[in-house]
Order: C-alpha cells, then sequence, then structure tokens
C-alpha cells in the first residue's frame, strides 16, 4: 500500500467517524423528547375579592363575599391535599382531601358553608383578608411556593396587584 493510499483511507476513516458521531449527536434531542417529564399543571390564585361588597358587619353573608380563587391552568387535575394558603397575619386555610380538575377554578369562602367542588369555607366568624394591603400566598403540601398576590403598600416591600411566582 502507498503513503498515499494510506493518507486516503486514514482520512476516508476519520471523515466516516465524523459523519458518525454528528448522527448521533442530531439524533440524542429526539430521543431525549422522548423522555420528557409529562405536562406540570400550573396552579395559580387567579382572583382575590379582599374588600367584601357592602357593609363589614362580620355576617356570615359578608364573610362569604370575601374569597380567593385558585385556578389550575393545566390540563391534568391537582390534588391540593395539604395545601396552604396564607396571610400576612399567618391565618392559614389548609386543603383536606381536595382535587382541582384541571382548567378548573375554586373560591375559597371566609365564613362558614357546605363545601363543594367549586366552593371551599374556612368557616371563620373574623376577616382574614385587610382592606388596605395584605398578600394571599399558596403553598404546596411540601412548604414550596407556589403563587401570590398582594394589594395595596404590604410588608413585603410594597407594591399593587398579582405577583405571580415571586417571592
Amino acid at each position: 500500500m502507498s503513503a498515499f493510499a494510506s493518507v486516503t483511507a486514514r482520512r476516508i476513516a476519520a471523515a466516516a467517524l465524523t459523519a458518525g458521531a454528528l448522527v448521533s449527536v442530531v439524533t440524542l434531542p429526539a430521543s431525549a423528547a422522548d423522555h420528557a417529564r409529562p405536562e406540570r399543571s400550573k396552579v395559580q390564585i387567579s382572583a382575590v375579592q379582599y374588600d367584601s361588597p357592602g357593609r363589614d358587619d362580620r355576617s356570615n353573608r359578608s364573610l362569604n363575599r370575601e374569597w380567593v380563587e385558585i385556578t389550575n391552568t393545566g390540563r391534568r387535575a391537582v390534588n391540593l391535599d395539604g395545601w396552604t394558603l396564607r396571610d400576612e397575619d399567618d391565618h392559614t386555610f389548609t386543603f383536606h382531601h381536595y382535587r382541582l380538575d384541571g382548567r378548573a377554578t375554586v373560591r375559597i369562602h371566609t365564613g362558614e358553608g357546605r363545601d363543594t367542588r367549586t366552593d371551599l369555607f374556612q368557616d371563620r366568624r373574623n376577616y382574614v383578608w385587610d382592606n388596605r394591603s395584605d398578600t394571599a400566598t399558596l403553598r404546596n403540601d411540601h412548604g414550596r411556593f407556589i403563587d401570590d398576590a398582594s394589594w395595596g403598600h404590604h410588608r413585603h416591600g410594597g407594591g399593587h396587584g398579582h405577583g405571580h411566582g415571586h417571592r
């Protein structure tokens, strides 16, 4: 075999190895995509009625007009058992045996009532959410931050409106 043929053979072998490496790199993302995690449902605080309409007379009707809505924007149901909804004064509502369906909303009222798929009740006799300023914070059953909503000049640095995903 001549020196020229030997160099040519090495170049062909190197080119084949390079091409094989490129093909395997190109196929890696496709195989990784096959093992991607399933979609995670997104649960968030979607609305807060912190100032009960009408007179604040502490009647059950007035207490139940104060509420927080939690929405699951994902397609899959989420088990909220052990999740908490808390205000800045540490008033805490804990979800017990509740699954929030995909693309569904539940309203958590302050007063007393009968729980349904769309309405849950904290069974309190006093208001929870401060009319001037407060923050509603949602945490999962491991205590991890999920979402919050703030209004007025609150203790955590001031601000207005929703704070989805910040904290």
